[in-house]
Parts: structure tokens; sequence; C-alpha cells
């Protein structure tokens, strides 16, 4: 009889076990380190997913660039090594070109309630869509921040930047960007960037203010002016292969489910560029100022034809028709 009670006990074990193992399981893999928004954010959606399919689908986060570089980790997607990975567009052009349209400067309003349109919207979906036969399923768009400018010389006009040197990402439209106001840009990888400013290389540089204040540009810039003129987007990408094999029911959940945590992260960058503008302006070694609305007009005026016809030349047809629809959702939107 003992024998048999602790067979049983065994076999109830077994059943519980099974019950609460995943049947489904998604690495996922990013940049970022475990206390910047994007990885917190995620592991809100893997808890909820979670609780949400009954332990059915379990994410498994990694971040700080653990399995990978960016093009590795794309890659790894793309081909099934990797589940998902949460990429800014900005090292995804050249897998989707049709993805730097968020390059154009001044792209996404600074209402939040607009710019969560358009990503949500007939512009955004298609942007997700042109992914489809590129092999990847692109299922969101979460915002990471907006970028602004900083410089060895003053910034307080479209004039001052003639001749100044910046450093972009490696982008044609970014490229474009600065050439519209008379200064030149200069790809440079980011690990070489605060040597960069500090020897002279580049004057200046565009990034988020937490990235800003965390890598220390500010200890080697003299100007940073606040002008939010670069939306910082992330896609969510997930393995074809992987998406088609969870019931339609869990697809559905894990979509809903990053875009419900969406404004959560998105407070998160708020809050963590207010901390960060605090930290630049206590070190006392940068002068800061806002972008003006007129200063803002003239930006934009000289900056944006000139992107977008460089965004255009390279994603094609497919570019082409984003903008449209940008501009009719925009229009809608009465932006």
């Amino acid at each position: 009889m003992k024998l048999t009670s602790g067979a049983l006990v065994v076999a109830a074990s077994a059943t519980t076990v099974s019950a609460q193992s995943p049947k489904y399981t998604a690495k996922i893999a990013h940049l970022e380190a475990p206390t910047q928004p994007r990885h917190r954010g995620l592991e809100k959606v893997a808890e909820l997913v979670k609780a949400r399919t009954n332990g059915e689908v379990e994410f498994k986060l990694f971040p700080a660039s653990q399995l990978g570089n960016a093009r590795q980790m794309v890659e790894g997607t793309q081909f099934g090594s990797i589940e998902c990975t949460v990429m800014p567009a900005a090292f995804l052009g050249g897998f989707n070109p049709v993805v730097s349209v968020f390059d154009i400067p001044f792209l996404l309003p600074a209402d939040v309630a607009k710019a969560n349109a358009l990503r949500t919207g007939p512009f955004g979906q298609y942007v997700l869509d042109t992914f489809t036969n590129r092999g990847f399923v692109a299922i969101a768009l979460w915002p990471n921040g907006r970028k602004s400018l900083t410089s060895n010389k003053p910034i307080n006009s479209t004039q001052a930047f003639k001749g100044q040197k910046f450093r972009v990402m490696d982008s044609r439209i970014l490229i474009e960007q600065f050439g519209a106001v008379g200064a030149s840009a200069i790809a440079i990888p980011f690990g070489e960037l605060y040597t960069a400013l500090q020897t002279g290389v580049v004057d200046g540089e565009e990034n988020p203010l937490d990235t800003i204040s965390t890598m220390k540009f500010h200890e080697v810039q003299k100007y940073l002016v606040v002008s939010d003129h670069g939306a910082m987007e992330d896609f969510v990408l997930f393995n074809p292969t992987w998406w088609k094999s969870l019931p339609e029911g869990h697809r559905k959940i894990i979509t809903d489910t990053f875009i419900e945590v969406r404004p959560e992260v998105e407070k998160m960058k708020a809050d963590a560029k207010i901390a960060a503008l605090e930290i630049i302006r206590n070190a006392g070694k940068t002068e800061i100022s806002d972008l003006s609305e007129a200063d803002r007009k003239a930006w934009e005026a000289a900056m944006v034809p000139k992107s977008e016809a460089a965004f255009i030349a390279r994603a094609g047809a497919e570019g082409q028709k984003a903008i449209e629809l940008y501009k009719a959702e925009m229009k809608k939107l009465g932006g």
C-alpha cells in the first residue's frame, strides 16, 4: 500500500509540474540595462502575459546585449535563434528601410495622445506590416524618448549650425537633416562619441537627455538645447515561426499587452528625462535652453523637406506610401 500511495504522490506531483510548465517560451533580447524603462516595461509585459495565458507563455528577458549586438539580435530573431527583440528603429534601417521614416525630424507631434494615435493608426500599422516580407512579425511600436541637441558651439539659431560638425547614427536622413542647416554630419560609433566630443573630432551630437547624462556627454559639451526634435522608437519584433506556433488567442493577448504597457514605458521615459536634466543642470558645465516655438518652426522648415526626400530616395514606393499615410493621419489629427 505504501508503494502505491507513493506512486500516486509522484504522479500527482508530475501532473502539477506539467500544469505549471509553459507550453511556449520566448527569449526576448534587447540593448538596454535592466534599470532602464524598456526592460522594466518588458518585465511588466512578461508578468501580465504569463498570468493572462494561465502560465502557457513565458518570456525570458536578456537585457544589455547579452545575446549579441544589435545586428546579431535582429538576425537571431529573423532566423529563429531568438524568439523576439525590442529594437530601436535606428538599428533596423538596414533590414527594412521603411523604419527610417522615424529618422525624419519632428515626425511625431509633441502631444502624447496624437503621437500614440499615429503609432496605432494606419501609418504605424503600415510600417509594422512592412516587416512581414522581411522575415519578422512586428506587433507594436514603443516610445523610447526624444532627441535633444548638444554642441561646444552655440546652437541658438539655424544660422548657428553653419560649419559645425555633428555625430549621427549611420543614416542618410540624419546626414541630410544637418546638411539642410549648413552643418556636416559624421557617422561615429556610439562607444567612441565621448572621446570625439572631447577632442573636437565633432562639435556636437543628438541623443535623448537620459542618454546624454548617463554617458556624461554634458561633461564635454558647452551648450544643450532641449529640442525633442527626433523620435526614438522601438519595434517589437517576433520570429514568424514561433509566432505562428501560438494559438490565435495567445497572439492577441501578447499584442494587446504590449500596447497596454506602452503608456507606462512612456511615463518612465518622461521621468528619466526630468531626472537627467537635473543631473546635467547640477553639473554646471553646460548652458541649457529650450527650443522656442519660433526656432522650432525654423528648424522644421529647413530640416524636414531634405530629410523626407532622402528617406523616399532610400525607401522607394514603400517610403512614399508611408509619408502619404502619415500626412493623411496628421491632417485628421489637426497637426
